[in-house]
């Protein structure tokens, strides 16, 4: 009796939709899952947080102004 190993690793599903990634467009399922996330990159969807920065960072700015 064999055992067929089979690993599911977490690139192994489409990062947008779940199914499984096809080859051809891996991390994706299709053409038009990787147009989806191509479209969030664009439209700036995709971003860190950020915190404001410190007051005293904001007055050096002003001054490199003059």
């Amino acid at each position: 009796m064999t055992e067929k190993k089979t690993t599911k690793t977490v690139s192994s599903d489409c990062v947008v939709c779940g199914k499984p990634a096809e080859e051809k467009y891996k991390p994706f399922c299709s053409k038009r899952c990787a147009d989806l996330d191509l479209g969030k990159w664009l439209n700036e969807s995709y971003a860190i947080p950020a915190s404001e920065p410190p007051e005293y960072l904001e007055d050096l700015e002003d001054e490199e102004e003059f």
